[in-house]
């Protein structure tokens, strides 16, 4: 079924807004990597509060993309990710009259996004994870050893991802692509810096030890 996406704002007084389908428009490598790294003009914000459906629908389409990548990356399925994308903007235009500006507009949708993506998470530990890997993530993750094509490195990194949990692929995810710090990431498990570093090395131990077996095998 393709994917669409309705935001229904009834407290700001605009209709359902109807898009295409995301996944059509992330077949680009400039679009996969869509950013959270983006100025919103005061303007367009007060406009959004009042309700002007081209402010809302601009917002929208700013931010959809870099919402569903991170989402995709964090939730164990599409599906899932999708859910995260709709409830990321349902929070956003309700909460829009609270947002005072302390720090970036950008910075707090992605602070929503991740929150909304781990609540999903804590909801649906039973399903199988689908991994998406990301080429910047392989580039984090992989050093290149003789003999290896890029497709074989890509396999095994998707398979040992797999095999992390929910908390340790998000916490890696976020780290090494995201560019979060360990108390940003803390702060999302209502956690100290310590809980983030511990998953972060306990992540790369098992994915250290997960690719080494596969090399030996292979």
């Amino acid at each position: 079924m393709p994917f669409t996406t309705a935001v229904e704002i009834a407290m700001v007084n605009v209709p359902a807004v109807t898009f295409p389908s995301l996944e059509a428009r992330l077949s680009t490598r400039e679009e996969r990597s869509g950013s959270f790294v983006v100025e919103v003009d005061e303007l367009l914000l007060a406009r959004a509060r009042r309700g002007e459906q081209a402010a809302v629908e601009r917002l929208y389409r700013t931010f959809e993309r870099p919402v569903y990548n991170l989402a995709r990356r964090l939730c164990r399925t599409q599906h899932d990710a999708e859910d995260v994308l709709q409830e990321t903007f349902l929070e956003v235009f309700r909460s829009l009259s609270r947002f005072r500006g302390e720090g970036s507009f950008a910075g707090w949708v992605r602070k929503v996004a991740a929150s909304k993506a781990l609540q999903k998470l804590r909801t649906q530990r039973t399903a199988p994870a689908e991994t998406v890997l990301d080429d910047e993530l392989v580039e984090c993750l992989h050093s290149p050893e003789g003999g290896h094509s890029s497709a074989v490195v890509r396999m095994d990194l998707e398979a040992a991802l797999a095999n992390l949990s929910d908390t340790a692929r998000a916490v890696v995810w976020l780290h090494e692509v995201e560019g979060w710090n360990h108390d940003e990431i803390a702060l999302l498990w209502g956690k100290t810096a310590s809980f983030s570093k511990s998953q972060l090395a306990r992540a790369y131990a098992r994915l250290r030890s997960w690719l080494g077996t596969q090399g030996r095998s292979s």
